[in-house]
């Protein structure tokens, strides 16, 4: 690591990923890795180099792609299945208000040019996606579904007169989509328009806000599209402070939960706003980050942000909390995060625009109680933030071939070894020798030890190579053989 709180790495110079801290870590928690793809606002140091980062739950890097500017970001970086085989998705582009302190569209929308990524378990790229009808990829969902096509949210701005609503007469309408397009054909199955279907004078963002980016008004926002049962879509708007479910084949929204034009009545404890990541839990329940704070200049914190499960009673049309999930100490968070269910049953919680990832018993907490269940809690460095946290579990077999560094002194050598992406990994051999041709096994089955393993080798060298083992001892990768230069004392 180095003085800023990323890491460095001998044998992978070019990888910096931020190096986190795990503040609470007790039995019980699910297995699989840690997916966060870092970025921050513009202004603030980032610490280390934005991607996608998998990491252990001991935050040791287990892959890090790395982009070539922090200007540049990943988000929804997670593992889902297509074609009945686990892939990697993320979507790549660059995020308003990460480049300039004067963006040129609202904070959080994504900059033209932006895309979806489909990587298989060797880290290749297998699918590149784009929206379509003149709508830029948004940042928010990307989604598989169960007949290999892909469901998201897309976005584009409207011209329209906006001075009814108390905006500029030459604005326009931050406006989203929902698509779904054929992973094989390309096609465009489904787009539903947020805007003939939504009445932008519920939003809780006043239409003079666009006056701060080029006169476009986020009314909506969108920020999470879930299929559900019986062909219908669940649909999570941040700034109208509600949650809607459509019937795909009409595109009517059959009901709205939250916001100006509830269809339902909020008990106490599940009222929620600024919200992000709405999802069907079964036995009509539903989850959702209450982020409850700060989107705009004018909406105070209405409480902690928290993870949040609703039920839903359509009889009376009545809605209440039956688990909460608050963060030890309190957080209160503007925008972004997201609440998974685990296979175990616990919930994975990222905390969006503040640096953490947490994991919790399913009973949740309370305000009162925040650190009861809190299994799990993970800090990044400084103000680093990710857009959605995931665990999954992953088998990676990288195609590119171990890394390999040394440092060689007067009597021993430093031996570095790595493999960008490796799962299978358990332990090093290391191999030197006089000439290339002439290499033998000074360690062998030298465990791994976090991302990079560092071994001190009794060998003069000059040439080295380094094998990676699996569990079983066999050899599963070979790197290119190196020369070392002997320091001179």
């Amino acid at each position: 690591m180095d003085s800023s709180g990323a890491w460095n790495f001998v044998s992978a110079p070019n990888l910096q990923p931020m190096k986190v801290n795990i503040n609470v870590s007790k039995p019980g928690t699910a297995p699989g890795f840690i997916f966060v793809a870092p970025y921050t606002l513009f202004g603030v140091e980032m610490i280390g180099q934005t991607g996608a980062l998998m990491m252990d739950q001991k935050g040791n890097p287990i892959w890090f792609q790395p982009l070539e500017s922090r200007f540049v970001q990943n988000t929804d970086f997670r593992v889902q299945q297509y074609k009945g085989e686990a892939v990697l998705t993320m979507w790549q582009g660059t995020i308003s208000g990460t480049q300039s302190a004067d963006p040129n569209l609202p904070d959080g929308d994504a900059e033209p040019g932006a895309f979806y990524l489909i990587y298989n378990q060797h880290y290749q790229v297998i699918k590149t996606i784009t929206a379509r009808n003149g709508y830029t990829s948004d940042l928010h969902e990307f989604t598989i579904t169960k007949r290999n096509t892909v469901l998201f949210t897309a976005l584009k701005q409207v011209p329209a007169d906006l001075t009814a609503y108390g905006g500029p007469l030459d604005g326009y309408y931050d406006n989203y989509s929902i698509q779904e397009v054929d992973l094989e054909t390309g096609e465009l199955l489904f787009l539903w328009d947020v805007l003939a279907h939504v009445n932008p004078a519920d939003s809780y963002i006043s239409a003079s806000t666009a006056s701060e980016s080029n006169n476009i008004w986020d009314c909506f926002h969108v920020n999470s599209v879930k299929e559900g049962p019986d062909d219908t879509l669940l649909i999570s708007m941040r700034n109208m402070w509600a949650i809607y479910n459509i019937d795909k084949r009409s595109g009517n929204i059959l009901w709205q939960l939250g916001g100006k034009k509830s269809d339902f009545v909020l008990g106490a404890d599940a009222a929620f706003s600024w919200q992000h990541d709405a999802r069907h839990r079964g036995g009509n329940r539903i989850s959702l980050f209450n982020d409850a704070c700060c989107a705009s200049p004018t909406a105070p914190p209405q409480c902690q942000a928290h993870g949040l499960i609703v039920q839903l009673d359509t009889q009376t049309m009545t809605a209440n909390a039956v688990h909460t999930y608050f963060h030890d100490p309190a957080l209160y968070v503007p925008s972004q995060g997201n609440v998974q269910q685990l296979p175990n049953g616990n919930e994975f919680v990222g905390w969006g625009q503040e640096p953490y990832v947490s994991e919790f018993l399913h009973g949740g907490n309370t305000k009162a109680n925040p650190s009861l269940h809190l299994i799990y809690n993970m800090q990044f460095p400084n103000q680093n933030l990710s857009y959605r946290a995931f665990k999954n579990k992953w088998t990676g077999v990288p195609l590119d071939p171990p890394s390999v560094a040394v440092e060689h002194g007067a009597e021993t050598a430093s031996v570095y070894a790595s493999w960008n992406g490796s799962t299978e990994t358990a332990a090093w051999q290391v191999l030197a020798g006089a000439a290339p041709n002439a290499l033998s096994i000074v360690v062998n089955n030298m465990p791994r030890i976090g991302f990079e393993t560092e071994m001190e080798v009794n060998a003069e060298g000059p040439y080295f190579q380094v094998k990676a083992l699996n569990t079983s001892g066999r050899i599963i990768g070979t790197s290119r053989i190196v020369l070392a230069e002997q320091d001179e004392e």
